[in-house]
């Protein structure tokens, strides 16, 4: 059973779990857990989900609960307006305190039209929240430095997050595409545990009737724990 973090007659805020999918599609016909598909079952009624979150992101997943909202909700969340979506994310290495990426992005093969511009402005602000260091020999370093980092999309690109990450050398740990394989691989075998360590932590929006302010939040899931065992050194 999904966590529905907030419903009302127009709104289903739910905590995506990390593995499924928001909905079904043909690029993974192996796949058997849609949110979307739960959702309805669980509450019995018809719903519109509102954004996307990657099948290995857990977190905050809006859903509109009839075709009204959900076309006004759709229009805000393309535009961004009103919107602020905040993220946590464990990454390679260990970025600076605080900074701006500013580096456009070329759009997704199956998101490409002739009428739309190939390539598009994307601004992502980082903060980083603490450092850790394993024991781990990896690409010629006797340890394997990460970070846990809190990341807003400034702008609402596909796989924003993970491509920017990329772009400063501090991929998102697990991220199979964008990351780095031989250290994905020997991270999941030390701690016993596999998946991309991406978390969708604060939604916040004007509701589509009332236009007051939610905020709402998912916690960390509990093999986030995981970075904080004694085997890791903080700094």
């Amino acid at each position: 059973m999904l966590d529905i973090l907030y419903i009302d007659d127009y709104l289903a805020i739910v905590h995506k779990p990390a593995g499924w999918l928001v909905h079904r599609t043909p690029l993974d016909k192996g796949e058997t857990r849609f949110v979307l598909q739960a959702l309805r079952d669980q509450i019995g009624r018809s719903v519109w989900p509102l954004h996307r979150l990657d099948k290995g992101t857990s977190g905050v997943l809006a859903f509109a609960l009839d075709a009204q909202t959900a076309r006004t909700m759709g229009l805000r969340f393309e535009s961004g307006e009103g919107l602020h979506k905040t993220y946590r994310a464990i990454v390679r290495g260990w970025p600076g305190d605080v900074g701006l990426i500013d580096h456009a992005l070329k759009r997704m093969p199956d998101d490409m039209r002739s009428e739309r511009e190939e390539v598009q402005a994307a601004q992502t602000a980082y903060t980083t929240l603490r450092r850790g260091e394993w024991p781990l020999t990896q690409a010629g370093f006797a340890t394997t430095r990460w970070a846990e980092v809190q990341l807003q999309p400034l702008t609402g690109r596909r796989h924003q997050l993970r491509r920017h990450m990329k772009h400063i050398a501090h991929p998102i740990i697990g991220d199979a595409t964008h990351g780095k394989g031989p250290l994905n691989r020997t991270l999941a075998a030390h701690m016993g545990f596999h998946r991309l360590w991406l978390h969708a932590w604060r939604l916040e929006l004007r509701h589509p009737v009332r236009d007051t302010a939610l905020q709402i939040e998912a916690p960390l899931p509990p093999e986030w724990e995981l970075w904080h065992t004694p085997a890791v050194a903080t700094v």
